[in-house]
């Protein structure tokens, strides 16, 4: 019976996938070790069985074929080690990758949201622009020379300029558009009185009073 490692064209093949094996049993176990390490909680049981499980299936494909070639297991020995040792240096460009995307996607999801509530902030503010009875009853709503609207004309600038991209800020932008809305309202004296006049109605009309 031939022996695993003679000189056959078979026997090589048997060598690359060995050292295929360990390349990836190596690489795979610093990074999951590395990963476990990162997590804020430690998982020292995960690190543990990281380290086990790598060296349960690197240990005997490198002892193994050394048994039969010497040569052959201090091959895939150095090929194990420059593997860990590879990974070992990637994995924080791979985790900062990573945490890049996660970032977009977290930026996505919270700019998608941030956009209806710019929407809604538009529309609510174009009230007093477009309709004559808000117009009329609170004008301070229109005139820039008021501190607070001019203050709310500035964060709807800064929120517009954000709106089609995928800054983070944007999200913060839309908050503070909401807040100098808000406080240009109160300013104004949106909601602590009663509207003297609405177009359109016969109150509005002293004629018909």
């Amino acid at each position: 019976m031939p022996s695993l490692f003679e000189p056959a064209p078979f026997a090589l093949w048997q060598l690359l996938a060995l050292a295929c094996l360990v390349v990836c049993a190596a690489g795979a176990s610093v990074y999951l070790l590395r990963k476990h390490l990162a997590d804020d909680d430690g998982l020292p049981d995960a690190v543990f069985w990281d380290g086990f499980a790598g060296l349960a299936i690197v240990a005997p494909a490198v002892i193994l074929p050394a048994l039969v070639a010497p040569w052959s297991g201090l091959l895939l020995g150095v090929i194990a080690a420059a593997a860990a040792a590879a990974a070992y240096l990637w994995t924080p460009r791979i985790f900062s990758r990573q945490a890049e995307r996660r970032s977009a996607r977290d930026t996505a999801a919270s700019n998608e949201a941030a956009a209806a509530r710019h929407r809604s902030a538009l529309a609510r503010w174009q009230r007093y622009e477009l309709d004559p009875a808000h117009s009329i009853d609170y004008p301070a709503m229109c005139d820039p020379r008021q501190p607070e609207t001019a203050a709310l004309i500035r964060a709807m600038k800064a929120a517009d300029q954000l709106r089609s991209g995928t800054d983070a800020g944007y999200a913060r932008a839309v908050e503070r558009l909401e807040e100098a809305l808000a406080e240009a309202e109160r300013a104004a004296g949106v909601g602590r009185d009663a509207p003297t006049r609405h177009a359109g109605s016969p109150a509005a009309d002293p004629a018909l009073g």
